[in-house]
């Protein structure tokens, strides 16, 4: 495929998410003050919530006046709480409590939750004069879940002279990280182009950090090295809006994987994604009790693909709607882990209760004694799961076990 223009790049990646179940939203609905494009917030609670919206209809004495204070209420709630919150647990208004997004259920056994789901409004702006203090700077595009800003990409072109290292340069030099779009709505930003991917999650003008989110010259869970693997049409880097971007996944990153830490986002990286997808997939189709091994470097961020396969396994269900496990066990040799693991787990578990934590009940030998060189490092365990049920015989035992290794 031959692209000439950084334009006809911008549009076949459109293209493939407007057929993959993308809207896509004028750049002038946006409203910068806010920060949100409110008549898609609008439209997505009155399509998801429609008694809720009428009841703030109600209460609030008419149409006008409720989507005024309404969109004043999340506005406000994404300000305080920030964008991940706000897309997670309700906001309340008047009393009335609604959602301002829907994650897909674990089983399909509820029916209404999967309608829910469905209404979920998913757009991409191409081209959106973001900025309060440089009106004509535009983003190339930007990533919009019912309403809310959450991701933004600016592209480039090898034939036009321009690639990903001066996509990142425009990060740092043109984009004001005090722009609200920046500060406080989106949480993830990719420099793209057809060769190679790079994303960060803060802008901080000449310190921006980017990290590679590329697949690896081999592909997805093969040996190789930096970029991604050669292909004879198309682009490298489609699996970012073929994979990563498809409706449902980015969903579930929204929902499973993006953890906020005061103002550090911690956004997975591409090997740590497809990690965990991985086994997902494998045990969805196999069930439990298959040893697996996931291999990670030095420094490649293993502690989070622990907890977030932790976090995924345990609101697995099967083919039968069933859960696959009762209670997923992480075991960890080392304090600092544990306690790595630990928090990032919490921040992504959002039911009170499913968390608790196990320590090594034996006594390490003192410095000296003989018998410490044969043994590892004391072990940590928390376990994440609710408490396991009782079978029709009355006995207690879990569906499986998962065992890794790092």
């Amino acid at each position: 495929m031959t692209i000439a223009k950084e334009l006809a790049f911008e549009t076949n990646i459109e293209a493939h998410l407007l057929a993959d179940g993308w809207h896509s939203l004028p750049p002038a609905t946006y409203d910068r003050k806010a920060g949100v494009f409110g008549e898609e917030v609008i439209a997505f609670v009155q399509a998801s919530q429609p008694k809720a919206w009428q009841q703030l209809v109600t209460r609030h004495g008419g149409e006008a006046t409720a989507r005024e204070k309404f969109l004043k209420v999340v506005v406000g709630a994404i300000d305080h709480r920030g964008t991940i919150s706000v897309l997670r647990s309700p906001v309340k208004d008047s009393g009335v409590s609604v959602r301002l997004c829907y994650f897909k259920p674990a089983s399909g056994l509820n029916v209404e939750q999967a309608e829910r789901y469905a209404a979920n409004r998913l757009s991409v702006v191409r081209q959106l004069h973001h900025s309060e203090s440089n009106p004509a700077d535009s983003l190339d595009l930007t990533l919009v879940v019912n309403g809310i800003p959450v991701a933004t990409a600016e592209l480039k072109n090898p034939l036009t002279h321009q690639s990903v290292e001066n996509a990142m340069a425009q990060y740092r030099a043109d984009r004001n990280p005090n722009d609200l779009i920046f500060r406080a709505r989106t949480l993830v930003h990719f420099a793209v182009d057809p060769h190679r991917v790079a994303m960060t999650t803060r802008l901080a003008r000449q310190e921006t950090v980017f990290l590679p989110f590329d697949q690896g010259s081999g592909g997805a869970g093969h040996m190789g090295t930096a970029g991604n693997p050669a292909v004879k049409s198309g682009y490298q880097t489609s699996y970012l809006w073929e994979q990563v971007w498809q409706r449902d996944a980015w969903l579930d990153l929204l929902g499973s994987f993006i953890h906020v830490e005061g103002n550090r986002v911690l956004f997975p990286r591409f090997h740590q994604w497809h990690a965990v997808r991985a086994i997902l997939q494998a045990t969805y189709h196999d069930g439990a009790g298959v040893d697996r091994l996931v291999q990670h470097s030095a420094g490649s961020g293993k502690s989070n693909t622990i907890a977030w396969s932790a976090h995924a396994l345990s609101r697995l269900h099967g083919p039968d709607d069933a859960p696959i496990f009762d209670k997923v066990v992480v075991i960890t040799d080392r304090k600092v882990l544990d306690r790595q693991l630990q928090d990032t787990v919490a921040g992504l578990e959002h039911t009170p209760g499913t968390l608790d934590q196990l320590h090594s009940s034996e006594p390490r030998p003192r410095t000296g004694d003989p018998r410490r060189s044969a043994q590892p490092d004391d072990t940590y365990t928390f376990d994440l799961g609710a408490p396991m049920p009782s079978d029709r015989t009355g006995a207690r035992s879990p569906r499986g076990t998962v065992r890794g290794q790092t």
